[in-house]
């Protein structure tokens, strides 16, 4: 039996890309799943996710929908949790937004939007989180900073900004909790095959009358040397890990997950 099996993760952002990949991770070690989103989806989108990860082996799945610019709705979520006795054992702070824009020509209420879903909401999930991880002696936090978190790319400032705080906090909170079996990281994927980054593909294949994938390769090439965008998968096997007995003295760090990016 998995040592995650009687574990609940709650997964943000968890209806696509790197948060469904994770969730799936842990479902194939049959723990509990709680999947998140920030805006309400079909039935059908929530359903199809829901039955894959019964499949996989989920010992249970619920859906929580909750705007992540909000405070009072992460509250309510985590106290819906907590009174269907689904205490949190594991946060994983995946849900992100991204916009690519000079300072100049950067909405106002977007950049401050990309800032409170990207780093305020870290922080009042990973608070909320903590009131039951200290109350079981037990848990693990794992944000998704993006290799944004540790350099910077121009046209990102938003972006940029959070996932830096995202580290910091990261860095901090792992201080707070390191006298307890409790551990805080930080993940940092660089070009990751996700919805997040459809914008600048199809922008760089317009740009050169190109295919995708010659699109791709000269957009990931910039500044990943490996030159290939990383399957969420295998992010998702990072963030498995980090969730498990292996790495209870892991803590505090933010790992890149980037094809070298950071090398250069």
């Amino acid at each position: 039996m998995s040592q995650l099996h009687d574990k609940n993760i709650l997964v943000t952002g968890a209806l696509g890309g790197i948060g469904s990949a994770i969730c799936l991770a842990y479902a194939r070690q049959g723990a509990a799943i709680i999947v998140h989103d920030r805006v309400a989806r079909s039935e059908e989108a929530v359903g199809a996710l829901t039955d894959q990860l019964k499949v996989a082996g989920a010992r249970e799945v619920c859906y929580q929908q909750a705007d992540l610019a909000s405070q009072q709705a992460i509250h309510e979520m985590f106290t819906r949790l907590r009174e269907e006795g689904r205490d949190v054992d594991i946060l994983v702070n995946n849900a992100a937004i991204q916009k690519t824009a000079s300072i100049e020509a950067f909405p106002d209420d977007l950049w401050e939007s990309i800032i409170a879903i990207n780093l305020v909401a870290v922080y009042h999930c990973t608070k909320q989180a903590l009131v039951d991880m200290r109350r079981k002696g037990w848990g693990r936090i794992i944000n998704l900073a993006s290799v944004h978190g540790l350099v910077a790319s121009v046209g990102k400032s938003a972006y940029v900004s959070a996932k830096h705080g995202v580290v910091g906090f990261t860095r901090e909170v792992a201080l707070e909790t390191a006298r307890e079996d409790i551990t805080v990281n930080a993940i940092c994927p660089g070009w990751t095959d996700t919805p997040i980054i459809a914008p600048q593909i199809e922008a760089r294949q317009r740009a050169l009358g190109s295919s995708r994938e010659e699109a791709v390769r000269d957009l990931v090439s910039e500044k990943q040397p490996d030159g290939r965008l990383i399957p969420p998968a295998h992010v998702a096997e990072l963030a498995l890990f980090l969730g498990g007995e292996s790495a209870r003295h892991i803590t505090g760090t933010a790992m890149p997950i980037d094809g070298g990016w950071t090398c250069v």
